[in-house]
């Protein structure tokens, strides 16, 4: 396993997961009160108005796994465009219309050799703008420090059992840089357009937890 930080499975409910937050239903902790001291600052300060921090919130919150879907689905029968979005996903996602915004994300890929999961050990630092809101196991301690200290375990929590001769690698998003997975395109899809692969493109295939859904699954 590789962990390249130096020093952030789509389950119908997740309430019946091993990761549940350990955040709710307790009083506002220390980061939540500096978000929100943050927040009230930089419109003190006329960086920006109530209304635009507002609209971004607003943003963010309403991203979902689809986007994320769409570029990987093209990824998969466009090696050109693959090459694209390994280099820039920025400007590769820009190429079908996302708006990714100004924190940087890079694309990792899965293959035959090597499993990538991505994880936040500091908080839930995730590609929002690309894959919508992190799921609340995301966010718990136990996958936080979990999946850097066992990864192969993590994965077997969430059905998923990676062949000894395959490398997994451990990614770390920072505040500087989220990570998306792009899974390797399931067999029995030859032939398959963009917008039916994207059908098996789950959020937590993009993050690494989960393969992409078979065509068995749809």
């Amino acid at each position: 396993m590789s962990h390249d930080h130096t020093h952030d499975h789509d389950h119908d409910h997740d309430d019946a997961h091993p990761y549940q937050p350990d955040i709710e239903d307790f009083p506002f902790s220390e980061r939540m009160v500096m978000t929100q001291a943050v927040a009230e600052l930089i419109i003190e300060k006329g960086i920006c108005s109530a209304d635009e921090l507002r609209a971004q919130i607003e943003l963010m919150d309403s991203r979902e796994p689809g986007l994320g879907a769409k570029l990987v689905a093209k990824t998969w029968v466009d090696p050109d465009y693959k090459a694209r979005v390994l280099e820039d996903v920025a400007a590769a996602a820009a190429e079908i219309g996302i708006d990714i915004g100004e924190i940087p994300i890079k694309a990792i890929e899965n293959t035959d050799d090597v499993h990538n999961v991505v994880v936040c050990t500091l908080c839930s630092c995730y590609p929002r703008m690309l894959i919508g809101l992190p799921p609340d196991w995301y966010k718990s301690r136990a996958y936080r420090s979990r999946t850097v200290k066992e990864p192969r375990k993590v994965l077997e929590e969430f059905g998923t059992h990676i062949a000894d001769d395959v490398e997994v690698r451990v990614h770390d998003s920072t505040a500087d840089l989220r990570y998306i997975v792009l899974p390797a395109r399931p067999k029995g899809t030859e032939g398959w357009d963009e917008a039916k692969l994207a059908e098996l493109i789950t959020r937590d295939s993009m993050v690494g937890v989960t393969p992409a859904k078979s065509p068995e699954d749809i």
